[in-house]
């Protein structure tokens, strides 16, 4: 099936993404600085999220221009592009939270739970964005979904280093890396999975429950509780797919 929109060269397409992600570097940086000096937090918080960022870019140049057929990069994978610069604040958050001693004020506190909002809600527009445009790629909905990952990650390992929840807490963000890990010694779950509101509702859900436990009145016993929940859901929801992907033949490769 033809697409109604021109197709770039692979490298034109890579040239014009590391632009607009390049542009994201002075972006971060300067927004990274402001909530460092507000925050009185130090030049870790900066490094970490601009790390973050650079690890993300390098894996965007490496695939976009295999897996996004269009010219250009879209406005669903800008707003996606949106919502991982904010999402690396919270790299920033982890690393300056995780050292003894750094104290967190709740104005701070209020300001970070802010951001992480402001992405959830682009996270309800990037997906409209595509279809509406027309524009969709196996890239732009990979994309959408690694960013939701790295922002569960990111979150829920704040949860532990703010003494929110116990470090069990990380696990909601390593389950869809454990999954994939575990797609290496067992080839049922590589297949991909049916669509399922289910599963976009339980990340839904565990974004919402990690952001509010950012909030300063969320605190222990409620907020370990309200973790241990979202969790709960989270390995239920994983389970569903487990025992889908191992009910599946496996598919032979084409000789």
């Amino acid at each position: 099936m033809t697409t109604p929109f021109p197709v770039a060269e692979p490298q034109t397409l890579t040239r014009a993404v590391a632009l607009l992600l390049l542009l994201g570097v002075g972006v971060l940086a300067v927004v990274a600085q402001a909530l460092a000096t507000f925050a009185e937090f130090n030049v870790w918080f900066i490094a970490a999220a601009l790390l973050c960022y650079g690890g993300a870019c390098a894996l965007i140049l490496m695939h976009v221009g295999r897996h996004h057929p269009f010219a250009n990069f879209g406005p669903a994978n800008v707003v996606t592009w949106l919502r991982l610069v904010l999402t690396c604040l919270s790299a920033g958050l982890v690393a300056e939270t995780a050292r003894p001693g750094t104290l967190f004020a709740p104005e701070a506190a209020w300001v970070f739970t802010a951001i992480a909002v402001l992405a959830l809600l682009l996270d309800g527009l990037d997906g409209w964005l595509a279809r509406k445009s027309g524009q969709i790629s196996p890239f732009g909905a990979r994309f959408d979904m690694e960013v939701d990952a790295l922002q569960i990650l990111l979150l829920s390992i704040a949860a532990a280093t703010l003494g929110k929840a116990g470090a069990w807490i990380i696990l909601a963000g390593l389950m869809r890396y454990i999954y994939v890990a575990c797609g290496w010694l067992w080839p049922q779950l590589t297949q991909p999975l049916p669509p399922s509101v289910r599963r976009k509702a339980v990340c839904a859900l565990q974004v919402a429950v990690l952001i509010v436990l950012l909030a300063p009145p969320v605190v222990p016993p409620f907020s370990a509780a309200l973790g241990f929940v979202a969790l709960v859901t989270l390995i239920y929801s994983f389970a569903i797919d487990v025992i889908w992907a191992f009910r599946q033949p496996v598919l032979q490769p084409v000789t």
